[in-house]
């Protein structure tokens, strides 16, 4: 492996050139666990891909003083419609884990989603943010646990709770399978005091097993009506669950198929979006994850129904190759080439790209 950055590069320029770093950089464990999608990673493969049928028009001659990308999300403002994703175990990839990329997002103002399998503690992490945090949830079979996660999270000012639904058990990922992927020493989901065993799906007899203790509706309904915060589902990757979460007074969602980590042969996150935003009709904000590596892939995003995108592995590739200085220069790239898109397009805010056709 070659040794961390501690500066970048001519050659470092895109998030491709990052993912590039990142795999020359990260032993064959966490190489398994990141860079890997179910099954035959049809769909881990297929959310980079679709957007390359998607395609932009310009519009040169706009007025565009004071042009920005701020978005207002739930009663706060956002300097970027470009979130950070929650990743579990980031000290797979950097001994800071956590704490370096809260420190990204601090230079860069953008909003950090925290995993509830994060490799460092929600007090740690919260004491060095200034810039706005979201708890991200799986949601375990003993409630009392999800309630205490949720309350330290509020206590400690997170913003918003994200609820992950679609990853009840852990997807069958075979590279991870091959390579006997394991969490070294002193990398545990530090915030858990023991992990449900819904997420270790690769280690039972009969998977059926399971099935009595899976969440529900009647649990998101609970812990709505148990928490103060807004409370966002990721995970939804169909009309019907769409509106069942409008109908259950959810405030947001995120269009996603987790990476393509959990049920291969799914289709691309950016296919389902326009389905599904049309279908929600601007009663609740839509964020979307999957395949984001390009700002023309955000400003697709956001122009099919999305009001923030979320970027997962580019993060960790940032963080793999120059720790916090690399998903901080991540970000800067990601939100420069948005910024150069809007300026092709006659966008001077979000709101003028959300009204743009994309082909």
């Amino acid at each position: 492996m070659k040794k961390k950055l501690d500066f970048i590069p001519n050659d470092l320029v895109s998030l491709k050139d990052y993912e590039r770093y990142a795999k020359e950089r990260m032993d064959l464990n966490s190489l398994a666990y990141v860079c890997s999608g179910a099954g035959d990673e049809i769909t881990y493969k297929r959310n980079e891909k679709a957007f390359e049928n998607l395609f932009l028009e310009t519009n040169t001659l706009e007025h565009l003083e004071d042009a920005n990308t701020k978005i207002k999300l739930f009663g706060h403002t956002y300097e970027s419609p470009i979130f950070l994703a929650p990743v579990a175990y980031q000290k797979l990839v950097d001994i800071n884990g956590e704490i370096a990329t809260v420190q990204a997002a601090n230079a860069m103002n953008s909003c950090m989603v925290v995993s509830s399998f994060a490799s460092c503690t929600l007090e740690d992490i919260s004491s060095y943010a200034n810039s706005p945090l979201w708890f991200q949830l799986y949601i375990q079979p003993d409630m009392k646990v999800n309630l205490e996660l949720i309350k330290k999270a509020q206590d400690l000012g997170f913003k918003a709770l994200v609820i992950t639904i679609d990853a009840p058990i852990s997807g069958l990922r075979n590279a991870e399978q091959r390579a006997g992927f394991y969490l070294p020493d002193g990398i545990s989901a530090i915030n858990i005091k023991s992990i449900s065993p819904i997420q270790i799906t690769n280690n039972l007899e009969n998977i059926f097993d399971i099935t009595s203790i899976l969440p529900t509706w009647k649990d998101i309904e609970f812990i709505k009506k148990n928490t103060n915060l807004p409370v966002v589902l990721k995970g939804i990757s169909s009309i019907s669950y769409a509106k069942k979460a409008i109908e259950i007074g959810i405030d947001g969602i995120v269009v996603s198929n987790h990476g393509g980590r959990t049920l291969d042969s799914m289709l691309a996150s950016i296919e389902i979006l326009p389905k599904i935003a049309n279908a929600v009709a601007g009663k609740i904000p839509i964020l979307f994850d999957g395949g984001i590596r390009r700002g023309t892939d955000v400003v697709k995003a956001l122009a099919l129904g999305a009001s923030a995108v979320m970027i997962g592995r580019p993060i960790i590739y940032g963080l793999a190759t120059a720790g916090a200085l690399g998903v901080a220069h991540t970000l800067k790239i990601l939100k420069e080439e948005l910024e150069v898109s809007m300026i092709f397009m006659g966008c001077k805010d979000i709101k003028a790209l959300k009204e743009k056709e994309v082909d």
